[in-house]
């Protein structure tokens, strides 16, 4: 099932009200739902990790960069929305800013307080701006924060990913050879798209948690991440960029 929800109002003047609907205008999160929950299909489509989950969709912002004062209404009426649904276990958002915002702040503390696994993306910029960290809300603790990383024999970021010491996981999504990313449906019908960067890596990882879950639907949010953790490739000997690693799907499922 297959829920959508537009929190976003469309203008620069905060007195402004009247939400834009539910559909997505910037295809960013549209691929990302992609990424975590794309049904099987004929159509030569790609495959969403959690194929078979339901997913409630909000649309909260214009676009990826969280600044405008509807935006971060949009996102903190969003979190708030999700945390107080008992249906919802897992949110992700692969979105932020280098600024913190103390709106979004309270949100995403009110949703933790109701026992959500929330995933939010390290970030994802230019290869020159890439120094700049962890950015928020990823840095927060209440949220795991995830970064890509590219298909080396060693670790290494994707060209715009944000790495640091608030990453808890990776997800290997650019090849070195040649750069491609990873592939998604996109904001057109019947089309397909390539999608990267620290983005594609938290819907994966979202993906990923929400299958655990699915299986020991008994667990708390707690158990949950641990048994990711316990999966990933630096449990015991956690990197001081890259966190815990990649997660294993099929090990975490074991």
């Amino acid at each position: 099932m297959v829920q959508k929800y537009g929190v976003y109002v469309d203008s620069i003047w905060p007195w402004s009200s009247g939400y834009d609907g539910a559909n997505d205008k910037c295809g960013h999160g549209t691929s990302m739902a992609s990424v975590a929950a794309a049904p099987r299909n004929d159509k030569g489509q790609p495959v969403g990790v959690a194929y078979n989950c339901n997913l409630v969709t909000y649309r909260a912002t214009s676009n990826v960069v969280l600044d405008g004062y509807h935006e971060l209404e949009g996102v903190k009426t969003a979190y708030i929305n999700l945390a107080n649904n008992v249906n919802v276990r897992v949110i992700s958002m692969s979105m932020g800013n280098i600024i913190s915002s103390g709106k979004i702040e309270d949100a995403i503390k009110y949703a933790y307080s109701k026992g959500k696994l929330m995933f939010c993306a390290a970030g994802t910029s230019t290869s020159f701006t890439t120094f700049a960290g962890v950015i928020f809300p990823a840095w927060m603790p209440e949220v795991v924060a995830v970064t890509g990383i590219k298909d080396a024999s060693t670790y290494q970021a994707c060209d715009v990913c944000h790495t640091g010491s608030k990453v808890e996981f990776t997800i290997m999504m650019q090849r070195v050879t040649s750069g491609n990313k990873i592939p998604v449906k996109s904001y057109y019908d019947g089309q397909g798209d390539y999608s990267g960067g620290s983005s594609v890596a938290t819907a994966t990882t979202s993906g990923i948690a929400t299958l655990v879950w699915a299986k020991n639907p008994s667990w708390t949010r707690d158990q949950v991440l641990q048994k990711l953790r316990q999966s990933a490739q630096f449990y015991t000997n956690r990197h001081p960029e890259f966190g815990y690693g990649m997660p294993d799907a099929l090990k975490a499922m074991q």
